[in-house]
């Protein structure tokens, strides 16, 4: 029978032993400094074998990079600075062009870090710090210009877009939030475990009526509910502590005698009712009237449903589960956000994606909590100004049958 200084003894052998690996692991030397397959990059990777050639073609330019050269050669403009790595004599740096096109494929296509080796002959590891690297400049200096903190003027301007588009008054934009599906993280316990039984971190994320955001956050756990999320953001806090810098009341549009009322967004089940968000009227035994709102409400809240299967068509990485840290997740979905909206202000719509992209299935999960009595009478007086003949859609009446 082993006493405990048999235990003791047993276990300091062990801290030895395990002291003595890591010493040669760490004293071992590497087989190569570069890899004889990742010397032929200068002459045979995918990069110095296709970009000269795929610039000659526009068409075939965009389905590789998902963006026109105009585009590509703007946001080069915008980020190569901060890309550019110092050339000394051991090695000739990788360009930004290069490093960029490597982002862009793994952000397109979703291929995995060891796909690419092969294809552009870098180093596994460095294609991984040159995603990360690039994801973070990519967000870094395009938010400030892609996805600004809208001001009173733009909060008019989205408005004025949903009234045309949607035929949806004082609607300052729509709320939702996306799923991002990842591996399992590294003792993660199951905070990322959401209810559709997969890992998850959470995109919300409001667009205006062109499919564009304009606010995000990203990073939540997958657990959380999207009330609960939407709560607890930057936005959020400013929106249910009344501190946004929206608009002031107004009538709606050909209702001058009527109550002034206030901006809003529009947002699904998920969110609790408030002043500035309306949400549609839960439950199927609804009156007429309150169907016809909840309709309403559904053709200006498509979009935000639209513009997250736009982006997930357009960067295919959100197509399977990322294989990276969270962190990492985070800095690759707010890259592909503010390049969501970077592409399509400068090459416009593209019907691929238009036409293959589908809504999220609905959920039915709840907001948390009671709505105010104000809350309820600002949505009541939707009702009543949707269901007037004169601000009525000549087709809203068929959701109800008559």
């Amino acid at each position: 029978m082993e006493t405990l200084d048999d235990v003791e003894a047993i276990c300091v052998v062990y801290s030895l032993y395990k002291r003595q690996q890591l010493k040669q692991k760490m004293t071992r030397k590497r087989k190569y400094w570069v890899h004889p397959l990742n010397m032929k990059r200068i002459n045979e990777g995918q990069f110095q074998v296709n970009f000269l050639t795929l610039r000659s073609h526009p068409d075939e330019f965009f389905k590789y990079y998902r963006m026109s050269i105009s585009s590509f050669d703007s946001l080069v403009s915008y980020i190569g600075k901060y890309l550019l790595k110092q050339h000394t004599n051991m090695r000739i740096p990788i360009s930004p062009e290069e490093r960029l096109t490597v982002t862009l494929r793994y952000l397109a296509t979703g291929s995995n870090f060891s796909a690419l080796h092969f294809e552009f002959l870098i180093g596994i590891s460095t294609i991984s710090t040159i995603v990360r690297e690039t994801c973070e400049v990519i967000w870094n200096i395009l938010q400030p210009i892609e996805m600004a903190e809208p001001t009173t003027d733009d909060w008019l301007d989205i408005a004025a877009g949903y009234l045309e588009k949607a035929q949806f008054p004082n609607c300052a934009g729509a709320v939702d939030g996306k799923h991002i599906r990842l591996e399992c993280p590294k003792n993660s316990g199951t905070f990322y475990y959401n209810y559709k039984q997969y890992f998850s971190l959470i995109l919300m994320a409001i667009c205006d009526s062109n499919y564009c955001f304009r606010i995000i956050d990203v990073g939540s756990y997958g657990k959380e509910s999207d009330c609960n999320v939407f709560k607890q953001s930057v936005f959020g806090k400013k929106l249910y502590g009344y501190n946004l810098n929206l608009p002031p009341k107004i009538c709606l549009p050909g209702d001058d005698n009527g109550v002034p009322l206030p901006y809003v967004f529009v947002a699904d089940e998920a969110f609790a009712l408030h002043p500035n968000l309306l949400r549609p009227f839960p439950g199927r035994s609804l009156n007429d009237d309150r169907r016809i709102f909840n309709y309403r409400l559904s053709r200006a809240r498509q979009h935000i449903e639209c513009s997250f299967g736009i982006m997930s068509k357009k960067w295919r990485v959100f197509q399977t589960s990322l294989l990276v840290e969270p962190n990492f997740a985070v800095a690759v979905t707010k890259a592909c956000c503010v390049l969501h909206n970077f592409v399509r202000r400068r090459d416009g719509i593209n019907n691929d994606d238009i036409l293959s992209c589908t809504m999220d299935d609905y959920t039915n999960e709840r907001g948390t909590g009671n709505s105010s009595t104000n809350a309820k009478e600002v949505r009541e007086h939707f009702v009543k100004y949707f269901n007037t003949p004169q601000h009525a859609l000549k087709w809203q009446n068929k959701v109800i049958g008559k």
